[in-house]
């Protein structure tokens, strides 16, 4: 599996193994530093975890384990790893606001994130600017994932 973001890309091998590279600004390479990778480098933080989906947005990323967890690091601006803070993660850093939930796709923006949950829920989290959490007039930005509640059927 790969997966192009902003200013880098993320690749999944048959193994398991996460690999990474482009620009590390933000930590969004999760190799613990800010620097630039040329070529794919594999992102140590996340060997023994098994690794099934890896998605990336503008400058943030996230892995998905077998397990159903979720895995968040680079830009916190505007909450968009989902960790209840605003702080960059140099580091991939589980997302524990879906303990004891399986999630089983994820999806990132450009200052957002969302996930869809084993038993249909849908969450969003991050920038919410124009209504693109799907809050409904709640246009505050999200630190945490929250559940969109409302569906509009025509």
């Amino acid at each position: 599996a790969v997966s192009a973001g902003g200013f880098h890309s993320l690749a999944l091998t048959a193994d398991g193994a996460v690999w990474s590279w482009g620009d590390g600004g933000f930590g969004e390479l999760g190799h613990g530093d800010q620097h630039r990778q040329l070529q794919p480098k594999k992102v140590e933080a996340l060997a023994g975890q098994h690794v099934i989906a890896v998605f990336s947005g503008r400058y943030h990323s996230f892995a998905l384990t077998a397990d159903g967890s979720v895995w968040s690091w680079g830009d916190g601006d505007y909450g968009k790893l989902g960790h209840g803070d605003l702080q960059n993660q140099l580091l991939p850093k589980k997302v524990e606001a879906f303990a004891g939930r399986r999630v089983i796709a994820v999806s990132a923006g450009e200052g957002h994130s969302f996930a869809l949950t084993a038993d249909g829920v849908v969450c969003a989290w991050g920038k919410g600017e124009y209504g693109r959490l799907g809050h409904g007039e709640d246009l505050l930005n999200k630190l945490l994932p929250k559940k969109i509640e409302d569906w509009v059927r025509e």
